[in-house]
């Protein structure tokens, strides 16, 4: 009997030993995934707002899985929630920083950062604006029955994951603006993408914004910082309004220090626009704008600029050429997600655009989670491993030497994307991410490092 009992225990501790094993195999597994998901693919993409061309594709797409998949994909995201818990107990990866926060760096022009100028609070707005972000429904209304509706109540209830240090802010309070400039500078950043809708536009959920520019302008002009311009898919966007608008942007604030204008190889200093969602107007409209030969043509003109296209799927590329574009740029921070946001694809994106004489320049970013908005997104979360994924995306960036990289982004906050400065912060029953075991400004100095390791670099290539 005693030796039955010795051998009863042996093969239960020899068991859960076992499972233990295997526990830890896994997280490292999905550890390992999380940083560079290379071929994953669409699945349900986060992006039906930010995608609209592809949302009647992906609704086909969706009625022909079966349902074992969706089981499937359920389970999925159960081990991705597993898994974040696993890697945020993971050591800090991220060796400490210690240049003195106060020490600005110096602007790298090269080192672009998408920024949005859409937050409202009461004390500078008389209510929140995009702080209250809806909870938006999943497409299909099955799966949207499963999940919370409503909006965030701020300030303790925002629409985002992470809470930013300087609170539910308005986007036109001076000492926001002046502190993300900071903080920008800190991480060698030297332009800002600043969203921008036309005079009287906003997205869904905001306000116009046109009229924060010029404040914006001065305050980077304080700091050495350029602006140039991110253009948002406006209502009736198409080739006329868009020489309305780029005339519009050029004369009211071409002639300000902060204008950011990029030096070609023929040594022309233009400006430079970045057109999002630029694939949703077919190539013959962009053509009659962006080629010589267009009836609406803004080449050769005292508005002619460079204009650079978002990349979603591979055959975008030979869209973007022939719409008579200067380059592509891929913005989403979620490895894996997109043909153009997929790291393993920039070699081949990057040896098309030398082919055909345009700009690439692929978007890092921190990592990806907008379950504040899109509950039912879980999947498409990239954890941040403390620092690691952007590292990734860095060094990915850097093996294709573009001219130049866009950050996506320094203050998406729904999206989860952001680099700016965020605090740990519980209340009631919602408890925030933060960038623990790291100091708020973790994401600004890992910038900052990348940015003087591009330098460093750059003048390697052109050796």
């Amino acid at each position: 009997i005693l030796n039955y009992d010795i051998m009863a225990r042996f093969r239960r501790r020899t068991c859960i030993i076992l499972l233990l094993f295997i526990l830890f195999i896994c997280s490292i597994m999905m550890a390992l995934k999380t940083l560079r998901p290379d071929r994953a693919g669409f699945g349900d993409p986060f992006g039906l707002g930010l995608l609209p061309e592809l949302q009647q594709r992906t609704e086909l797409l969706d009625n022909k899985r079966s349902s074992p998949n969706r089981v499937q994909g359920d389970s999925i995201t159960e081990i991705s929630n597993m898994h974040a818990a696993a890697v945020n107990t993971m050591k800090a990866s991220v060796p400490p920083v210690n240049k003195l926060e106060e020490e600005l760096s110096s602007p790298n022009y090269n080192f672009h950062v998408f920024y949005y100028s859409w937050f409202g609070n009461p004390q500078f707005d008389g209510k929140y604006i995009h702080w209250n972000h809806p909870l938006l429904p999943h497409w299909d209304p099955k799966i949207a029955n499963n999940y919370p509706k409503g909006r965030h109540n701020p300030p303790e209830d925002i629409g985002a994951n992470f809470y930013p240090e300087l609170g539910s802010y308005s986007s036109k309070d001076p000492s926001v603006i002046e502190a993300h400039m900071k903080q920008m500078l800190s991480a060698s950043i030297g332009v800002i993408a600043l969203s921008w809708y036309p005079p009287g536009m906003a997205d869904e959920n905001g306000e116009p914004t046109d009229d924060l520019v010029p404040v914006i302008l001065d305050y980077a002009h304080k700091y050495n910082l350029k602006v140039t311009f991110h253009i948002e898919p406006y209502k009736d966007r198409d080739d006329r309004s868009m020489y309305h608008n780029v005339k519009y942007i050029i004369d009211k604030y071409g002639a300000h220090p902060a204008f950011y204008r990029y030096k070609t190889s023929t040594g022309r200093s233009l400006p430079m626009f970045y057109v999002y969602d630029s694939y949703v107007t077919i190539p013959e409209i962009w053509a009659n704008l962006l080629t010589v030969s267009g009836s609406q043509t803004i080449r050769n003109t005292p508005y002619d600029a460079l204009f650079i296209a978002l990349l979603v799927e591979e055959r975008h590329k030979h869209d973007i050429h022939r719409s008579g574009f200067d380059g592509m740029y891929t913005y989403f921070a979620t490895n894996g997600f997109s043909y153009g946001s997929s790291h393993h694809n920039w070699a081949s994106l990057k040896a098309f655009c030398d082919t055909n004489n345009l700009m690439f320049i692929p978007s890092v970013g921190p990592g990806y989670i907008d379950t504040s908005i899109r509950p039912w997104n879980n999947h498409n979360t990239r954890n941040r491993v403390n620092g690691k994924y952007y590292e990734t995306a860095f060094n990915a960036a850097l093996v294709v030497r573009p001219e130049i990289i866009s950050i996506t982004s320094f203050n998406e906050w729904h999206e989860g994307t952001q680099i700016e400065k965020a605090v740990p912060k519980r209340t009631g029953q919602i408890v925030y991410l933060d960038y623990k075991p790291h100091k708020p400004s973790v994401y600004l100095e890992l910038t900052q490092k990348w940015s003087e390791k591009y330098r460093k670099e750059k003048e390697q290539w052109l050796m």
